[in-house]
């Protein structure tokens, strides 16, 4: 099973733990110092979301908010009619959960360049339960006309997207989590908005993955290739716009697909992948994530395992998918 980017161990024990938050705040700083005209803007939670670097680095171009999300989002679409670069950020369930008209009508009906962050995004907030727990917002942002949605799968990748979208022109939506993650892409890992890549190379089904489930997809694969099953899995950090081409080739060869995501399948990578071969090449296809319910309290380790999520279950589903495929 070829290992194209990641780490050489998947399954090392002292891999690097680092919440992909902590990699927008490292990128948000650096875009700060590469271009004056990159502001930020925050809902009363600066150093939950790592904006605080940019804060106390560059005080005269961050606007504290407070507690209103909608007002957030407006005003950073009235900077980027200025020519400001806004990076706004707040919890994924206030933002776009709160103020997703304001994003629609004053960011995307108007195109504006604004960056979107929502942290602290899928099952993995753990303890604070459901109404924390935001799951719907990648079906949301994916919606909306002109949106740019992107999830990275660690802190590095957070990063290095952070850095992309303060010189693309569009708008965008940021996912984060809370958690600390497995660090599986390394400085020469390559990243570019509307690129999906294949980590592994595999002949038996495509594993197709966003965000914190990339890690999962590679543990799935790993136990699929000491089964005996070849599986390809590929690393979809742009959800929208979707990498067709990438994912028509993988699964064109491999004849069966299974889609990966901390999110709702309902609107989400699952969804957009379902769309996709549904027009233009039908296969077997399972989609993990959750499914039509909202989150739990819980430790994220034990909400994953409830939920399904983990490698394991990736790699169950597999064998069953593979089974049908015959």
């Amino acid at each position: 099973m070829p290992n194209l980017y990641l780490v050489p161990d998947i399954l090392a024990k002292d891999i690097v733990m680092e919440p992909n938050r902590k990699g927008f705040g490292k990128g948000l700083l650096e875009a700060g110092k590469r271009d004056e005209n990159v502001v930020a803007a925050c809902a009363d939670l600066t150093e939950s979301t790592q904006m605080h670097l940019f804060r106390n680095e560059f005080p005269e171009r961050f606007v504290e908010i407070g507690v209103a999300e909608q007002n957030l989002v407006t005003v950073a679409s009235g900077l980027a009619a200025m020519g400001k670069i806004p990076f706004v950020s707040s919890y994924a369930a206030f933002s776009p959960g709160r103020n997703w008209e304001q994003i629609r009508t004053t960011i995307c009906l108007n195109d504006r360049p604004v960056k979107i962050v929502g942290s602290h995004a899928g099952v993995s907030v753990g303890p604070d339960g459901a109404t924390h727990q935001m799951l719907e917002d990648i079906a949301l942002m994916r919606a909306l006309p002109n949106m740019v949605v992107i999830a990275p799968c660690d802190s590095v990748e957070a990063e290095k997207a952070t850095l992309a979208l303060a010189t693309d022109s569009r708008p965008t939506y940021l996912r984060l989590a809370r958690e600390a993650v497995p660090t599986i892409t390394t400085a020469k890992t390559p990243f570019e908005i509307g690129k999906a890549y294949v980590m592994t190379e595999g002949s038996d089904l495509t594993i197709i993955a966003t965000g914190t489930m990339t890690y999962h997809a590679m543990v799935a694969a790993e136990m699929l290739f000491k089964d005996g099953i070849d599986a390809e899995v590929i690393h979809c950090p742009t959800i929208k716009p979707l990498d067709a081409v990438t994912i028509l080739k993988s699964v064109q060869k491999t004849k069966a697909v299974i889609t990966a995501e901390e999110a709702q399948i309902n609107g989400g990578l699952g969804g957009a992948v379902a769309e996709l071969l549904g027009e233009e090449f039908p296969v077997l296809m399972k989609r993990i994530g959750m499914r039509d319910r909202f989150g739990e309290s819980g430790k994220p380790a034990e909400l994953f395992e409830h939920f399904g999520l983990t490698g394991k279950h990736l790699a169950m589903a597999a064998h069953t998918l593979m089974e049908k495929k015959g």
